[in-house]
């Protein structure tokens, strides 16, 4: 497929503003279904009048349903974490328990898999989820809140048809006959039949435009911020092609860092794109040292000049894309005799300047990476963090749906650590990958990850992540590592599924904790709040309650106030 045909197949219009799917609670079956136009109507009148005199201020009734009428979702006796969301959008105040900072002004936005069916089709894995787009609003200790889903292709195809249309993380459409079967093997070549539900991440970038992502580049889908509505797809105006890009991109004011792993000739093409740009421009190309395909990339690392380019033998595997069922690895494969590698490419040249082999290893979310310098200043090796699965790629099956719906007490969740890589830029042909801190401080779990952004790319103490207290079958703590001290402070409420902690610094803060860190919590009672603790001693001052649980969401982002 030529790189025309392929970012011609990336560009859509945005659906009519009229075009919107509301869902109901009140299906005897328990599960979401579609009200009609009448009662939409009336629910939203009600949610806009009792808005106005709740909030003061004129809420957009096309964008506001109010509180679901009916009580929590008979989950079954399972967390709302892992449950369908209950409607497709809602807006309103949260009360709040306890103190929010003053300071604390701006958004707090989570994205995520919400939605696990089709009618009475269930999906299989955590990942299939349609992306359910949370934002979390503070300013001057009050605490708004809305959810709404985001209108990627595969959604709305889903909810027109009402059936899978397209390939999810571990589902497949169903052909009517073989001759399906081939034009659906076709499409997936050319990407067509590629979903572009960007259910993963959620980022701002520098020019302020904000975008929800996944591993598809056709999964790039462009959000307002304030209402969460869709603008549509995020085209990237260039002809470098290809299907996939890491999930997480490395942002910041002044860049969009990526990488684009190529099936065809193994190996990752690194590009950086500007604010207020469509364009990605390639820095450098990394080969592959080992195995038929590229190593997953979920995430990555870089220094101020440095790019770090993992490369695991988690590999891709087309054969396994190709299944109508799925394996345990899903579209993976484990290699270990293939090699465990670190490149390091130069920002400035795009050269290769380090490529080290280093022992076995699984991880899905780099925590950040820079450079060690000796007494004179020279740069002799790059330290890379990441959350690790001790080379355990059993974590993926695990994340099954059935999995983390019947958690009967016994200790399920893999071992975890923060695993630290050293690669020597000395020629030296091999480096080093051991745990920063005895893995019992955070309780062997470790994942979701985030750090003060001040600190992206250098030397830096503190990271918060999810842990564990066990036993558990996913982590169910929030963690604050301290990397100096090797020491691990956690937070901790029974029965509780808590996201990702975000950290949002204290303006004008001069230590690296000083802040708050946000996470959006699933409680025992299928309830849920968005949870702030303080950055320092990492102790709850507030909480903010959602009027029901929402499902577990991945990734975060922070848009300051204008």
């Amino acid at each position: 497929m030529t790189s025309t045909l392929f970012l011609s197949s990336l560009r859509s219009t945005a659906s009519p503003p009229n075009c919107r799917f509301h869902m109901s609670s009140s299906s005897r079956s328990g599960r979401p279904s579609f009200d009609s136009f009448d009662t939409i109507c009336r629910r939203r009148r009600r949610a806009w009048e009792s808005a106005k005199a709740s909030v003061g201020v004129e809420p957009r009734p096309t964008v506001s349903v109010g509180p679901a009428e009916t009580g929590p979702v008979d989950c079954g006796g399972k967390l709302s974490a892992w449950t369908s969301i209950r409607q497709e959008r809602w807006e309103g105040k949260l009360v709040v328990e306890g103190d929010v900072p003053r300071w604390l002004s701006g958004t707090y936005l989570r994205n995520g898999p919400g939605l696990w069916h089709i009618d009475d089709y269930n999906f299989r894995h955590l990942f299939d989820g349609y992306a359910t787009l949370v934002r979390v609003y503070f300013e001057q200790g009050r605490v708004m809140a809305s959810h709404r889903q985001v209108e990627s292709e595969a959604y709305k195809a889903a909810m027109k048809n009402r059936r899978l249309c397209y390939r999810e993380f571990s589902e497949a459409p169903k052909p009517a006959n073989f001759l399906a079967y081939v034009g659906e093997v076709a499409s997936l070549f050319s990407g067509a039949s590629l979903t572009d539900n960007s259910n993963t991440g959620v980022v701002r970038l520098g020019d302020g435009r904000v975008l929800c992502l996944t591993e598809t580049i056709k999964g790039s889908i462009q959000i307002d911020p304030d209402t969460l509505e869709t603008i549509g797809k995020f085209v990237y105006e260039d002809n470098q092609g290809g299907l996939i890009h890491s999930a997480h991109p490395i942002v910041t004011e002044s860049e969009f860092l990526t990488l684009l792993p190529d099936l065809v000739r193994p190996g990752y093409l690194v590009v950086t794109m500007k604010p207020a740009s469509n364009e990605r421009r390639v820095m450098g190309r990394v080969n592959c040292r080992g195995g038929a395909a590229p190593g997953w990339v979920h995430s990555f690392a870089a220094t101020d000049r440095y790019v770090v380019v993992p490369e695991m033998p988690l590999r891709y595997c087309v054969h396994n894309l190709l299944r109508a069922e799925p394996t345990p690895l899903y579209k993976f494969e484990w290699h270990p005799e293939s090699g465990s590698y670190m490149h390091v490419m130069s920002r400035a040249t795009g050269k290769i300047v380090a490529s080290v082999e280093v022992p076995p290893f699984v991880t899905f979310h780099f925590i950040n990476a820079y450079e060690e310098v000796d007494e004179d200043g020279r740069i002799t090796g790059i330290v890379a963090d990441c959350c690790e699965h001790n080379a355990d790629t059993s974590i993926l099956d695990l994340l099954r749906l059935q999995n983390l719906r019947s958690f009967a007490g016994l200790d399920a969740l893999p071992d975890a650590r923060v695993g630290r890589f050293r690669i020597p830029l000395d020629g030296r042909p091999r480096g080093e990958l051991h745990a920063a801190l005895d893995p019992e401080e955070h309780g062997r779990g470790m994942d979701m990850c985030s750090i003060n952004p001040a600190n992206l790319g250098k030397k830096y103490r503190y990271a918060y992540a999810c842990g564990a207290k066990r036993p558990c079958n996913f982590p169910n703590t929030l963690t604050k590592i301290d990397l100096v001290a090797k020491k691990a402070k956690n937070w901790y409420e029974e029965g509780a599924v808590p996201s990702e902690p975000f950290f949002v610094a204290r303006p004008g803060a001069t230590e690296e904790d000083d802040g708050v860190v946000i996470s959006i919590v699933s409680d025992k009672n299928g309830e849920g709040y968005a949870l702030v603790l303080d950055g320092v001693t990492f102790e709850e001052i507030a909480r903010a309650k959602f009027p029901y649980g929402l499902p577990y969401g991945l990734h975060g982002c922070w848009v300051p106030s204008k």
